[in-house]
């Protein structure tokens, strides 16, 4: 039974997620019980079709994978677009996950593959995150917030000039922190090729930044 997807955007503010799968006519409601479930079994409840499981790994997991497809094309409407893509994806192979690495690995692996798709036959439109969500403004003089905003948007545009594997390796390792392996996983590729592809997305990105701090 296919998902009913839909995203609303409240200003530049991160879009609010909406999922629901159409349920036949006395078909039981979500079970609350669900909430209490560890990731292996809400898999295991999502494969055997019980109302709401699939909608609570949305739900969990929504906002990382939203901020993934933002940190590759830096736009809220293509970023939004390409998350219901993931999902989507991974509720069509759910029963290909085999449990091998984390659930949240096996979503990004899916997001960076939508991403860098995406990204290789089209040239973003670049918009501000909304850094509000993630920093504190108020003590900030609006010339503070004029050249951070500025700074950001040169970030934004240098990374988007990366080749595609630094870019990613980049992404993954710089805004959501995770570990050489953890990239490994979400690549399919080796520790050491994670290492050298950040070390020389680093040294690219410095070039074109030039004495920019980032």
């Amino acid at each position: 039974m296919a998902p009913s997807i839909a995203w609303t955007l409240p200003g530049a503010c991160q879009p609010t997620w909406n999922m629901s799968v159409v349920r036949g006519e006395g078909e039981p409601l979500p079970d609350a019980s669900l909430a209490d479930l560890d990731e292996p079994a809400l898999v295991q409840a999502s494969l055997a079709s019980r109302p709401g499981a699939f909608d609570l790994i949305v739900e969990r997991h929504r906002r990382a994978v939203y901020q993934l497809c933002y940190r590759f094309v830096s736009n809220h409407e293509d970023a939004s677009d390409l998350s219901q893509d993931v999902f989507v994806r991974a509720f069509r192979g759910l029963k290909n996950f085999r449990g091998q690495s984390s659930l949240a690995t096996w979503l990004y692996r899916i997001g960076v593959n939508v991403c860098l798709n995406r990204v290789s036959v089209k040239t973003p439109k670049t918009e501000s995150i909304d850094d509000r969500q993630h920093v504190d403004t108020r003590s900030d003089s609006p010339a503070d917030r004029v050249l951070r905003s500025e700074r950001a948007e040169r970030v934004r545009q240098a990374i988007a000039h990366l080749p595609t594997k630094q870019r990613a390796t980049l992404v993954l390792r710089m805004y959501h922190e995770m570990s050489h392996q953890e990239i490994a996983d979400v690549l399919g590729s080796s520790v050491g090729a994670v290492k050298a592809n950040f070390f020389h997305a680093l040294g690219n990105l410095k070039k074109l930044l030039g004495d920019q701090e980032f």
